[in-house]
């Protein structure tokens, strides 16, 4: 089995957490390598995570870390994380947890598969969410008018400061603070959540994957398209987009913890 490790490197302890779990787990079999900028502040050989064959990227840092492997992945491959940031609802470990489940890691896993959704505007592709893609205005405090067709009907006319398009992993992230549903990630919809919409009538829509939907942007004010906070785009005045489940998911190793009991602990009892 080959692991790579990929860690926060803002981080000394998150670093040092890093190689001792490398070290510990190369002594039980397995293969092991850094993703390039890990290896560079450890000092130590590295490996580009967009062409690695790893069999599991273990992930040391907080959801901004795992958003970003997922992103540069060539190829969706298991994740694994361990949270060293302050949330990290995507990383299922926390660091005391980790080494006792690194140690089984080499004798087999199982994986659960994430729903992402793609992105196209005007028909062409521009990228893909594991979280969620937001259309926000780009001058603060004004407002964009949307349409959303589902199945080409027009079901929703509003003005808002923006719309976000989640996915049920990401309804725990900017998704939830902007007043939507938490929905059990083994659903496979797309949740839209206006953001502070002008009527009280605009309302969270959880659409099923299987559908066909657009959001139709009409406003004479500039806007941009954040993906996974990770990549932003600039908008047409009139642009159409459309939102289709990704033929890849994402990868995540299974843990064998329950979402809602994750909620529990790192949601409720901040």
């Amino acid at each position: 089995m080959k692991v790579l490790f990929r860690s926060r490197i803002d981080m000394p302890a998150a670093l040092e957490l890093t190689r001792d779990l490398a070290d510990r787990l190369g002594t039980r079999g397995a293969v092991v390598v850094f993703d390039a900028g890990t290896g560079a502040a450890l000092g130590r050989p590295g490996e580009p995570i967009a062409s690695t064959d790893a069999d599991v990227i273990v992930c040391v840092g907080g959801d901004g870390t795992i958003l970003l492997a997922v992103h540069e992945m060539g190829r969706q491959r298991p994740i694994l994380g361990v949270n060293y940031g302050e949330v990290g609802f995507l990383a299922d470990l926390e660091p005391a947890e980790a080494s006792a489940f690194l140690d089984g890691l080499v004798g087999g896993f199982t994986v659960e598969p994430r729903m992402r959704i793609m992105i196209s505007v005007d028909g062409s592709v521009i990228g893909t969410a594991l979280n969620e893609a937001v259309i926000v205005t780009s001058r603060p405090a004004k407002m964009l008018r949307f349409s959303v067709l589902i199945d080409g009907v027009r079901s929703e006319h509003f003005r808002a400061d923006g719309l976000l398009v989640s996915t049920p992993t990401g309804s725990t992230a900017y998704a939830m603070s902007a007043g939507g549903p938490l929905v059990d990630p083994r659903i496979e919809g797309f949740l839209l959540v206006p953001l502070a919409p002008y009527m009280l009538s605009s309302r969270p829509h959880l659409i099923s994957s299987d559908r066909r939907v657009e959001l139709g942007l009409e406003s004479s004010k500039p806007a941009h398209l954040v993906i996974d906070g990770q990549a932003q785009f600039e908008l047409d005045q009139h642009a159409l987009l459309r939102v289709e489940r990704s033929a890849e998911p994402a990868l995540f190793v299974d843990v064998g913890r329950n979402f809602f009991e994750k909620v529990d602990r790192k949601l409720r009892r901040l």
